[in-house]
């Protein structure tokens, strides 16, 4: 026969008479009066806009990785943009170019998929198709311009000894399109910066077409690695490296670049980078945010809407000139 177990005996609640307290005047807080927001005036300068945002998290924040992009521009180090696809896709080519001529951008790196939007924005004015209306009928990614000139262009680059996005910018500042004052890549031709293009075979529609030549994709590709990895060597003493908008291809690629560059004797101390998304993702904050600086420099995340996220940033460097 079973025993049944006996009763638990029951535990008296805690008794709160002898609990120890002390004045809130004396404790630390993270949050005071003195870091809240201000009401925006009607009128206001941007300057004071910005100042008026709170000095908490993100608006701290957003102040930091402005003060640290002023700080490598004033020490002639590399700010570095690494921009997902998206970047580009929500009309902040203008604002980029802006920066890049001001100093605020000394070199781009993109995905794939970044140079086919840079491309029909300069040639046609227009991109992003609807992915689910041609995909039924296989017509998904097939125009013509886009597949047969971007090859092209990569072709003769790659036989010029030219990577990927210095092929295309040269391709783009030649040919001259209707729009080809907000093409990136001839931006930064004309600019003479480095534009790197990183790319998975496979990913990109202009892999599709007949014209692609995946030895001279695979050719331009990695000598845009090592071009980038060289400016990524140059980052000590100060400089910048910004992700904004890519969750996986840049984050492994600026990983590599910065373990190739210290693996060849560079001194990648005193740098910051930092993410930029409307998600936070885990790559980019491991392999930019925070494996490559830990111990050695500052990383940042923000969280935002790259339409206005980028635009603020932009705002504040802008103001640092005035």
């Amino acid at each position: 026969m079973t025993k049944r177990p006996r009763r638990a005996k029951p535990v008296a609640p805690l008794a709160l008479d002898a609990v120890r307290t002390y004045p809130l005047a004396g404790r630390k807080s993270k949050v005071t009066l003195k870091d809240f927001g201000r009401p925006h005036r009607a009128g206001a300068r941007t300057a004071e806009f910005l100042e008026s945002l709170p000095k908490i998290l993100g608006g701290e924040t957003l102040r930091a990785v402005a003060a640290e992009v002023i700080r490598a521009r004033k020490r002639r180090r590399p700010i570095l943009w690494g921009l997902g696809a998206h970047v580009i896709k929500v009309g902040l080519s203008p604002l980029i170019i802006d920066l890049m001529e001001r100093g605020y951008v000394t070199g781009l790196a993109l995905n794939g998929a970044g140079i086919v939007h840079d491309f029909e924005l300069a040639v046609a004015g227009q991109t992003s198709e609807e992915v689910a209306d041609g995909l039924g009928s296989g017509a998904f990614g097939m125009a013509r311009e886009t597949g047969a000139e971007i090859n092209a262009a990569i072709v003769v680059g790659d036989r010029d000894g030219f990577g990927i996005g210095a092929s295309l910018g040269r391709y783009l500042a030649q040919r001259r399109p209707k729009h080809l004052s907000i093409s990136l890549l001839a931006a930064a031709w004309r600019l003479g910066l480095p534009a790197t293009v990183h790319v998975a075979i496979g990913t990109d529609i202009v892999h599709m077409h007949p014209a692609c030549d995946p030895a001279a994709v695979g050719r331009g590709s990695h000598l845009d690695f090592r071009t980038f990895s060289a400016h990524v060597a140059r980052l000590g003493g100060g400089g910048v490296y910004l992700n904004v908008g890519s969750a996986v291809l840049l984050p492994e690629v600026f990983l590599k670049a910065v373990t190739l560059s210290r693996n060849l004797g560079h001194d990648l101390t005193d740098f910051a980078t930092a993410n930029l998304d409307f998600i936070q993702s885990y790559r980019p904050n491991a392999n930019v945010v925070s494996r490559p600086t830990r111990g050695v420099g500052r990383g940042y995340s923000l969280t935002g809407h790259h339409e206005i996220l980028v635009p603020l940033l932009a705002a504040a460097l802008v103001e640092a000139d005035r």
